[in-house]
């Protein structure tokens, strides 16, 4: 991100807040990531996962010299799943992260690096859309903006950035934001955290006087169907400041789709040569996949401090491997459910809290269909069908157009939280028979199942023993146990038994749900890795532990 941008007409980044550090300016610089000691070059260390922050992770790490050594226990790609349709020429269901914010400057630098195509999301109320159909109470509003809803959603809209500015100063902590003012942006931020870590979102709404004033309508309206990227009932639960980071950066508008689905960006990193004068020790065209053989290792199923004081991890096949660094990115939760992690390799403290991070259910149920017939237009002008919200069972029905006559996609039903639940005991044909009821009382006259073709793919994240739900959702309370995960690459201060062993992923960052959280923390635990090793960043380019002291999370008393 330039200079010239960052006046006060430049564009919402996830820059912080809590710790508001130039991500995208640090992996873009020409001077590079660090250095390592000669005698480290080509030495082993472990990534534990595949997903985006352990692709990110070797990827940047294979461009200093290093060997990144990736294990795998399910699928490449972690929770940036594509999955094809049978015969669908590459249609794909995005079961995962699916739409990204324009924000997430330093998940595009990947993105742009691999030459991917990008288009808006169909989010509702956008042109993307096309068309919005809200359906609650059993009363049916067609629109294409705001304006063409009942006056209701538009005092809810206003009560709502009413209530952000009256509870958190929105406007001056954006605009602080936007200028990447370090010290303005921590100042600001760091009075909202005292305040309203140990309270809910709903307390936030509920007490607002924006709300307040109004019946309680208008909020059960913002909570069935918000604004942005649809409901926030489900996050009601959540500590107000997790609801505060995703509206302050922007997580929740200007959203993207990858074109040909998002898990192309940690495999393309897989396969990705980057150019020579990028890399140090290994000759050009090398590949995380060709210093793999082709493909990364089995799961992990241990972790230990070996005699030779590395650290020995264990895979699902009894082979065991030293380093001397290990970084984990998998779901914190599965480092006591899924791998034997030797207690004395983190600090209670830190058990504590990845043992508390709790995760949030999220279902998804995808049909494809023989071509976008929603777009066919009524005898009002109306089209067939919109991207739905209501309170009946689907919560979200999304709509992909491919072009015309070509295969669609419809996301019959995209839930969280106790939605996702009802979904859960059922197979994908019985998910399918249960969204087209609930859609067949929105469009009495729309015969959706007549253009299903192929087979129906649908999701429940806190079924796969891999990830035990879909990502981190910080209830009050929580912005220490945060704290301790996000600042864990900061180890000057460890005991000698707990250095070494890192942690990534968007659960460890502030952003959770977000794949830029996975991003940013991925590249503080190459910041870690590297000092850990001996090395050292480029006085030109300072890196986020080199500023942590300074601009670093504020700590609440223990």
């Amino acid at each position: 991100m330039s200079t010239a941008l960052r006046g006060a007409d430049a564009p919402v980044t996830l820059f912080g807040p809590d710790f508001p550090f130039a991500f995208d300016d640090w992996v873009a610089h020409p001077a590079g990531l660090g250095e390592l000691p000669a005698e480290r070059l080509g030495q082993e260390v472990a990534i534990v996962g595949a997903g985006m922050a352990g692709m990110v992770a070797a990827y940047e790490l294979m461009k200093l010299g290093l060997k990144p050594v990736l294990y795998e226990a399910s699928q490449m790609g972690g929770r940036l799943r594509s999955r094809a349709f049978e015969g669908g020429h590459g249609v794909v269901a995005e079961l995962g992260g699916m739409r990204f914010p324009a924000s997430s400057t330093a998940f595009f630098h990947y993105v742009n690096r691999l030459g991917l195509e990008r288009q808006p999301f169909p989010n509702p109320l956008t042109p993307a859309a096309g068309c919005t159909v809200i359906d609650l109470e059993g009363h049916t509003h067609w629109g294409r903006t705001l304006a063409d809803l009942p006056p209701l959603f538009a005092e809810v809209a206003s009560a709502w950035a009413e209530a952000l500015e009256e509870g958190a100063g929105f406007a001056g902590l954006q605009q602080a934001l936007r200028e990447r003012d370090a010290a303005k942006l921590k100042a600001l931020w760091n009075q909202l955290v005292p305040l309203w870590d140990d309270r809910t979102f709903y307390d936030f709404v509920a007490t607002s006087q924006a709300f307040s004033r109004l019946p309680f309508q208008h909020r059960e309206v913002f909570g069935q169907v918000g604004f942005g990227t649809g409901g926030w009932d489900s996050d009601f639960p959540n500590s107000m400041l997790e609801i505060l980071r995703v509206v302050l950066t922007g997580c929740d508008e200007n959203q993207h789709l990858i074109v040909g689905g998002v898990q192309q960006v940690p495999l393309g990193l897989w396969h990705h040569a980057p150019p020579a004068g990028d890399m140090r020790h290994w000759p050009a065209g090398t590949t995380l996949a060709s210093l793999h053989h082709g493909a990364p290792r089995p799961g992990v199923t241990a972790i230990a401090r070996a005699a030779s004081n590395e650290l020995a991890v264990t895979d699902t096949w009894g082979n065991v491997r030293t380093y001397p660094a290990v970084l984990t990115t998998c779901q914190s939760w599965l480092l006591t459910t899924q791998i034997a992690v030797e207690e004395s390799l983190f600090s209670h403290k830190h058990w504590m809290a990845l043992d508390r991070t709790r995760y949030m259910q999220s279902s998804k149920t995808f049909v494809m269909v023989d071509r976008p017939f929603w777009n066919d237009l009524r005898d009002n002008g109306w089209p067939q069908m919109g991207m739905t919200l209501t309170d009946r069972l689907t919560r979200g029905t999304y709509l992909f157009d491919n072009g015309p006559e070509q295969p669609g996609v419809i996301c019959l039903s995209y839930a969280w939280m106790g939605d996702a639940l009802k979904m859960l005991p059922h197979n994908t044909e019985k998910r399918v028979q249960l969204a087209l009821q609930a859609l067949r009382k929105i469009y009495p006259d729309v015969d959706i199942a007549s253009h299903i073709i192929g087979d129906p793919i649908s999701v429940s994240w806190e079924a796969d023993p891999h990830f035990l739900g879909a990502f981190k959702g910080a209830l009050p309370g929580h912005y220490r146990y945060n704290h301790r995960m996000y600042s864990h690459f900061m180890q000057e201060g460890f005991a000698p038994a707990e250095r070494g062993i890192f942690i990534a992923g968007d659960d460890v960052s502030f952003t959770p749900a977000w794949v830029e959280g996975a991003v940013q923390t991925s590249l503080n635990a190459v910041w870690g890795i590297v000092k850990h090793l001996g090395g050292r960043t480029h006085a030109a380019n300072p890196g986020p532990g080199d500023v942590f002291a300074e601009l670093g999370p504020m700590a609440l008393p223990d």
